[in-house]
């Protein structure tokens, strides 16, 4: 995993707006997860996980996010290659091993998450940047408990999107 020694100005401004976003996934019974991408000093994209309101497993916030910084450009007539260069991705939670490796394809400035994904991070369950061979600056931990309590209380309820559990008969 690549470690970004410091933070940019202003990024725990960044992170309260992030878990803003995670707080609004939770009232949308969503897995509270919240993002921002910051293009020079200024949101240009934000979100939280929308997997169970569109039914679709990718519309995980990084890519709600991909797909506005993609709008932000079309707009400006910008190259979206080049503003995803100077992009900081300031996540709730450390990236899903599908969402890190499209950030690391996409070539952003610097990934900052909150607390670890021991399940299906990009770094802590693989080591997406290793594999990828990247020197994107990856950092954890910033207000990483507010995170994660965002997270348990959200798996203190039920999920409405889960499937339901197969039970074996016994004989």
């Amino acid at each position: 995993m690549r470690v970004c020694v410091c933070l940019q100005p202003n990024m725990d401004h960044f992170m309260e707006q992030a878990l803003d976003q995670a707080r609004k996934a939770e009232q949308l019974k969503e897995v509270p997860v919240g993002c921002v991408f910051v293009y020079r000093g200024e949101i240009i994209a934000n979100g939280c996980n929308l997997v169970n309101e569109t039914k679709n497993a990718t519309r995980h916030v990084e890519f709600i996010c991909i797909d506005q910084v993609l709008e932000y450009c079309k707009n400006r007539s910008l190259k979206h290659e080049d503003v995803f260069r100077e992009v900081t991705v300031v996540v709730t939670v450390e990236p899903c091993i599908m969402c890190a490796a499209a950030l690391i394809e996409l070539n952003v400035r610097e990934v900052i998450y909150g607390c670890k994904n021991d399940r299906f991070g990009g770094c802590t369950v693989l080591d997406v940047p290793g594999l990828l061979k990247t020197s994107i600056p990856i950092r954890g931990g910033v207000r990483a408990d507010e995170a994660m309590e965002l997270l348990k209380e959200f798996y203190k309820g039920e999920n409405p999107s889960a499937p339901v559990p197969k039970v074996k008969n016994q004989k």
